[in-house]
């Protein structure tokens, strides 16, 4: 009977997570599908005639909490300024950016960062990434009521990317598969800290030190080797709470606690086989006790036992991220993309990208060219500088051709983007704001369209070429 007994179990929530984490790795192209459907639904609501008043206000909707007071009077209770939409950017976002994080971490500790010598390479070319695009935008925007946003054409969006390689299959080798994510992966901190240090408010420094002591007494937590996960989640509220009202963006409190989560586990691999053993031997020793079918009272307590002692082998971050990520993919993200890519087209000048005004420049004409060329442009140059200076070695089964078409698909920004985008002009008027924004979220959807359909077109014309090659290649080798 032990034989069939599985080594732990799960209930019917984590069970339903496991499915939805499973069909994440079976269909990767899912995850971009839905948030493209998303961003065409978000469009539809924000401009059809009877959609677009209902859309944008119910993203206006308040969302403070009230109390009445002993005297009648009526008091906002926390936070005094909090909307749908704000909602969703400020705190469902700071899920986002916690899961963000705890992926980084993972890569950095056991992953494709986890060595110099497979970091150095996709860092290097997600430096590249993020500093020719700013420039580009940079040089089109210089002087102009628009220059702040050079943070929006320098991010890239994994989900779309992935995306596409797996709709190209084979046509694209492993080792450049990897590389992207890798790049993606760099490419987020990078953002993560562009957000942290360009875009906030202004910094209130005695709310800021508050914080800091409690991400110091969270460390000295973990320190100690607390391994419960309330302690955590509650220190992670309050330092969001105190980001919130620091002027630091409330999203970076969930990076920086996501690095701060145990990522040892309870039980080691000789303490999980012990105890899973015994317990293993228990459910034998019960069986058939009172005539009660299996399991019988005495079993179900060994089976929660067994449960637990599995629960506590795996680390405390794996698990978190692994119940958070379906959340985030199937709902987070295309709650996002449903709140802030819904435009209202009241300009068609929106979707002229090469439009500019002396006074406003061109938001879109810099974030298109940033995405559609710096990207690739700036992926390529600096993993060809690092290459040569022996600073990284070109991924296995690769050439240039594939490299920069490949690095095309760098270009689709979309959710990191369009983030920085709802941060960026917030210190001119409201009206040139609000008209910034929808022009750099236009540029945005029309420039990661433009890159992954440039990406997938390249990387088809490259696969052909080499593909005679390959088959006289195999031709010569049989003979």
């Amino acid at each position: 009977m032990a034989k069939l007994i599985p080594i732990y179990t799960w209930n019917k929530s984590m069970v339903a997570i496991n499915k939805r984490s499973d069909s994440i790795s079976k269909k990767p192209w899912f995850q971009g599908a839905l948030l493209l459907l998303c961003v065409i639904v978000a469009m539809l609501l924000a401009n059809l005639p009877f959609t677009k008043h209902f859309y944008h206000a119910f993203l206006e909707t308040s969302m403070q909490l009230h109390f009445a007071s002993p005297d009648g009077s009526v008091n906002i209770l926390f936070p005094r300024d909090l909307t749908v939409e704000k909602f969703i950017n400020d705190i469902l976002m700071v899920v986002f950016f916690f899961t963000v994080g705890l992926e980084i971490r993972r890569e950095i500790s056991h992953g494709e960062l986890s060595s110099v010598r497979k970091a150095m390479l996709p860092v290097i070319a997600a430096f590249g990434g993020v500093i020719v695009p700013a420039l580009i935008y940079t040089l089109v925007n210089h002087g102009t009521a628009a220059s702040s946003g050079w943070g929006i054409p320098t991010a890239t969006d994994i989900a779309f990317a992935v995306c596409i390689l797996s709709v190209l299959s084979d046509k694209v080798p492993v080792s450049l598969k990897v590389f992207l994510t890798a790049l993606a992966i760099a490419d987020d901190l990078i953002a993560i800290l562009v957000v942290a240090i360009f875009y906030g408010g202004s910094i209130n420094f005695p709310l800021l030190l508050i914080a800091l002591m409690v991400i110091g007494f969270t460390f000295l937590l973990r320190k100690l080797g607390e391994k419960n996960m309330f302690p955590y989640i509650f220190l992670a509220i309050v330092v969001w709470a105190l980001f919130y009202y620091s002027g630091i963006h409330a999203t970076m409190s969930g990076v920086v606690m996501a690095f701060l989560i145990p990522s040892t586990s309870r039980y080691n691999k000789s303490q999980y086989i012990h105890k899973r053993n015994r317990y293993i031997a228990k459910l034998d020793s019960y069986d058939g006790i009172d005539g009660e079918p299996f399991p019988n009272g005495p079993q179900k307590h060994c089976l929660r036992k067994l449960e637990s002692i599995a629960h506590g082998s795996m680390d405390m971050s794996y698990r978190v991220e692994h119940a958070l990520s379906p959340w985030v993919n199937f709902l987070i993200m295309p709650i996002f993309a449903l709140a802030n890519a819904g435009v209202e087209i009241s300009d068609p000048s929106y979707f002229n990208v090469f439009a500019y005004d002396p006074a406003l420049g061109s938001v879109s004409m810099g974030i298109f060219l940033g995405l559609l060329l710096g990207k690739p442009v700036g992926i390529t140059l600096f993993s060809w500088l690092a290459i040569k200076l022996k600073a990284g070695a070109m991924p296995e089964k690769a050439n240039w051709k594939m490299f920069f078409a490949v690095a095309c698909l760098g270009g689709i920004g979309f959710t990191m983007s369009i983030f920085v985008d709802t941060l960026s002009f917030g210190h001119l008027l409201p009206h040139v704001t609000e008209h910034l924004r929808n022009a750099g979220k236009i540029a945005v959807l029309m420039g990661s369209v433009s890159a992954g359909l440039l990406g997938s077109l390249l990387i088809t014309l490259v696969h052909k070429a080499s593909k005679p090659l390959k088959d006289a290649d195999s031709s010569l080798r049989s003979e």
